[in-house]
């Protein structure tokens, strides 16, 4: 499988002419970002309907102001547009928008709307795309965890769902986000969401279904993408992108491909986790992305069904029998979720998407110790791959949540890796992101959305290389407490909860301690003294904001906690939130046995917890309805949602389930009491 195994021309001809999006990225009063993936360099024109007979229409060429352009292969080009507006945008009202897209070498006015290229991108009832601007958090969605061969549905099809049933019966139309009182008034529907936060492992680069890889390595074919070079091969045998595709380990093998630390620690078990895990989840390296391209081009397949067009991916020849029937198995599931995808890009177009990065949207176990680092980095082969998800990352994640941190040099270098991957360019844009300490961002909603990284500013431990690290260090903290100073709420993003499962993180601990913390994926805020120390410390300042709401993912599980700082007069009231995974779940019996044993050893009037962090606190854990056997612990893939007072406050919280059921999570009246 070569670029060369079609000519341009039939490649061109058979793609469309958007590969994916557009996706809404960011709503602001005079500002709108949106992103897209197309064929060739675009004019673009917007057109806004505001609903006051006056269309707003902007056009814009590729590489001007207010609309970048990346260039990434022949046949894929980026357009991130960040366009200003002259009037503010209406609060609480349907805004219409149409996008359109001219050849940017012709000078002809052929312009191709969404209407030629996703005719399904529009909802019944309305003539055009649209969002709504909703400042004030009413409503948001949030997950994690989306892994396209999981087979349990996918919760972005339910949002589909939802706003569809909101504009159907008119929401957009008939309340803004500020309405409190008639949004308590019916119980059933929530106001529009403010926004949807993707809390993590939006891709899966680490754990890819044999199908996927092959519909990877199809679509790259037809981008026209130039063979990246590859470091520190030689003893794989492999020197570039083409010879790893025609290898006979390319599928199902590409671990024997990576290659040993020479202290006889395997590099895939300190890089891509999988062999010292088997306890609590079942990662899988056989298939592990590797190049720039197959990166870029899996996330073109888990947002679009654009890029699928003309894919069906067939067995690769010479497979054995084992991995023949597991081909066959993931080909089912994969077919399931492209069926899906048409729901997903209609929803991405409709909300503010929110996104920041966690361990597989670059590889298991990222960054979890000083000497995962040191060997993991300390490889041109390894670091290379990181380096690679990471640079995918910011072109198709980071760059809409925050474009003014991207400068034009930095964007410029990557635009010349792209031209000659494995080049120098390639490796200097590598060596920038290693770096780069501005992935966190703050959008200015009410409550303001903080979003925190918990990957790549990591507080190393003083005692030995082999523990964890603190998911912040003590600058990155220190930030952030000046970020929150002063707010009288907040809506604050941490990929890994805060308040995790006592028991876990105990389970966690003791495998620590005898050194395996890469067996149980030790990662938690409570695993470094100083990183936990310093985080309550933050809640327990005095100008710390009066109600946190913390939004987390990770853990392929779902759940809601009240907390109480003990010693405080007032607050600061904090609930943490957890859902996870928008396509994913947790092995079922064995979570139903540590939620048991997690109950009865850990409850909020358990004195266990006075040999924990928790000693000045008390976290009582919300039951959802409808669950058996008491039950605090949501297994199922789903999507969050929720819904909060003018206050910050959160009123209703809920799960909307991939299978069509709606679980609340809800305090009984003796945790109200404890409380």
């Amino acid at each position: 499988m070569t670029s060369n195994s079609q000519c341009p021309g039939e490649a061109g001809e058979s793609l469309p002419l958007v590969l994916a999006g557009p996706i809404l990225r960011r709503v602001e009063a005079k500002r709108l970002v949106f992103w897209l993936a197309a064929r060739a360099p675009a004019r673009v024109r917007i057109a806004l309907d505001y609903g006051d007979g006056r269309p707003r229409v902007h056009d814009l060429a590729p590489g001007a102001s207010g609309c970048a352009h990346l260039a990434a292969a022949e046949r894929l080009h980026y357009l991130l547009i960040d366009l200003r507006l002259e009037d503010e945008l209406p609060v609480g009202r349907w805004v219409g928008y149409t996008l359109a897209l001219s050849d940017a070498a012709s000078e002809s006015d052929d312009w191709q709307d969404w209407r030629a290229w996703a005719a399904d991108l529009c909802y019944p009832g309305k003539s055009s795309p649209g969002f709504v601007f909703a400042p004030q958090v009413g409503s948001l969605l949030h997950g994690s965890c989306r892994k396209p061969h999981h087979d349990g549905g996918d919760g972005l099809v339910r949002v589909d769902g939802l706003l569809g049933a909101l504009i159907a019966a008119g929401a957009p139309d008939r309340r803004g986000a500020d309405d409190e009182g008639e949004a308590r008034a019916d119980q059933a529907s929530p106001a529009w969401p403010s926004v949807l936060v993707m809390t993590g492992d939006q891709i899966y680069a680490d754990d890819v279904a044999g199908p996927m890889l092959v519909a990877i390595h199809r679509l790259l074919e037809r981008l026209g993408f130039p063979p990246e070079r590859l470091a520190g091969t030689e003893e794989a045998g492999v020197t570039d992108a083409r010879e790893l595709y025609r290898h006979p380990a390319c599928y199902y093998a590409r671990d024997t491909l990576l290659p040993r630390h020479k202290r006889n620690y395997a590099l895939i078990e300190i890089l891509f986790g999988g062999v010292e895990k088997p306890v609590f989840t079942s990662a899988s390296a056989h298939n592990h992305l590797i190049t720039l391209a197959e990166v870029l081009a899996m996330y073109l397949l888990v947002w679009s069904p654009a890029a699928w067009a003309g894919i069906e991916p067939a067995p690769p020849p010479g497979l054995d029998a084992e991995s023949r029937a597991l081909f066959e198995q993931e080909r089912g599931r994969i077919e399931a979720f492209v069926a899906d995808l048409p729901a997903v890009r209609r929803v991405l177009a409709h909300l503010p998407v929110a996104m920041i990065f966690d361990d597989h949207d670059v590889t298991d176990d990222w960054n979890l110790s000083r000497e995962w680092e040191e060997i993991a980095y300390g490889h041109p082969f390894s670091r290379r791959v990181i380096g690679n998800a990471l640079l995918a990352y910011l072109v198709n994640q980071g760059w809409g949540n925050r474009p003014e941190v991207f400068d034009a040099d930095l964007l410029a270098r990557l635009g010349e890796g792209f031209v000659a991957p494995g080049g120098a360019a390639h490796e200097e844009a590598i060596d920038r992101l290693l770096k780069f300490e501005e992935w966190h961002y703050t959008w200015p909603t009410t409550p303001p959305l903080v979003v925190i990284d918990t990957r790549t500013q990591r507080w190393h431990s003083e005692y030995a290389a082999r523990r964890p690290s603190g998911l912040m260090d003590w600058e990155a903290l220190t930030d952030l407490q000046h970020t929150l100073r002063g707010l009288p709420a907040v809506l604050l993003v941490s990929p890994a909860p805060i308040f995790g499962v006592k028991l876990i993180e105990a389970i966690q601990r003791v495998f620590t301690w005898f050194g395996h913390p890469l067996m149980v994926d030790a990662e938690n805020w409570m695993a470094h003294p100083g990183a936990a120390e310093a985080i309550l410390n933050i809640f327990r300042h005095r100008r710390t904001p009066q109600h946190f709401v913390v939004l987390s993912g990770d853990v392929h599980y779902s759940f809601v906690y009240d907390v109480e700082l003990r010693g405080r007069v007032r607050g600061p009231d904090i609930w943490q939130i957890c859902s996870s995974g928008v396509r994913n779940g947790f092995p079922p019996r064995l979570l139903a046995v540590l939620d048991h044993a997690n109950r009865w050893l850990y409850s909020p009037r358990s004195p266990l917890n006075w040999f924990t962090r928790r000693r000045r606190m008390r976290v009582i854990p919300r039951k959802p309805e409808g669950i058996p056997h008491g039950r605090r612990l949501l297994n199922g893939s789903g999507i969050g949602l929720v819904e909060l007072d003018a206050e910050g406050v959160p009123w209703r919280v809920r799960e909307l389930l991939a299978d069509g059921r709606e679980v609340f999570f809800s305090r009984r009246e003796e945790e109200s009491r404890w409380h």
